[in-house]
């Protein structure tokens, strides 16, 4: 997936399953690893039979933990890649446990140089028994650690360059990110390695007593296809993918999100 052009997806979710075997342009879908335990569902095997790539997405992995990862959550990441004959498999830089406790969320790291070390031990560790490569997704965050000693970009690229792992970038993320913070999203995106993009993920979000939440339940809004269009202009990444977690609206409404999506990135429209 790193150099093949899949063009534009979508996140697989069992309650559209129907939709998303109607696209006939799909040429790819990604999955959550952890729903893929033992065996691949029916719809989404017959997705792979026909042809469409799927890559998995790990949730539970807690890569940016201090704790080393969980050898047991690796091997089932690993082997759930090599279930679904997947190019490229993804993960967060993230933490979501720590002393033995689980938190249910993805929480944000210190961008600090001890971090880094964690995130790529972690990461190593994962690649040991990943037989593709690996694709690392900053996440959405409602607050920075006061005790931050990088930059976003540099935090991301030393994560990158000490691990040779890819970057997945969700824009709808970048978008959140800077909207909360008030930064400049572009000058995020002209400081990233975007030539190490994999794939890019695009949500939805909403605004809630002055916060901009990242839901993946909302329409994406124009803001976030207008970054789409700006780091395709930069350098167009091989696929870009629609992510909706719940609140599924009509297939109509679903198809013009790919469209837009794919008018953004200039790539061919996958509803038909």
């Amino acid at each position: 997936m790193t150099r093949t052009e899949y063009g534009v997806g979508i996140g697989w979710r069992p309650e559209i399953a129907g939709f998303i075997a109607s696209l006939p342009g799909l040429r790819f879908v990604e999955v959550i690893a952890e729903s893929v335990p033992v065996e691949v569902p029916a719809a989404l095997a017959a997705l792979r039979d026909r042809g469409v790539a799927v890559v998995p997405h790990g949730t539970r992995l807690s890569l940016g933990g201090a704790e080393p990862v969980d050898p047991a959550r690796v091997t089932q990441f690993a082997s759930c890649a090599k279930l679904l004959g997947a190019p490229l498999a993804s993960e967060h830089i993230a933490f979501v446990r720590a002393g033995g406790m689980e938190a249910g969320h993805l929480l944000p790291l210190p961008r600090t140089w001890e971090a880094v070390r964690a995130v790529v031990a972690n990461v190593q560790t994962v690649l040991s028994e990943l037989d593709v490569p690996l694709a690392l997704e900053p996440i959405a965050a409602l607050f920075d650690w006061p005790d931050d000693e990088l930059a976003e970009e540099d935090f991301l690229t030393e994560i990158l360059d000490r691990t040779g792992a890819l970057l997945l970038l969700d824009v709808a993320n970048v978008y959140a990110n800077a909207r909360n913070r008030g930064t400049d999203p572009i000058r995020l995106l002209d400081r990233l390695p975007l030539e190490r993009v994999a794939y890019l993920h695009i949500a939805g979000g909403a605004e809630h007593d002055g916060l901009y939440h990242d839901t993946h339940t909302d329409p994406v809004p124009g803001a976030v296809l207008d970054l789409v269009a700006e780091v395709c202009a930069r350098h167009r990444p091989p696929a870009l993918m629609l992510e909706r977690d719940g609140n599924y609206p009509p297939a109509s409404t679903l198809r013009a999100e790919l469209d837009a999506i794919a008018a953004a990135s200039g790539y061919p429209a996958v509803t038909s």
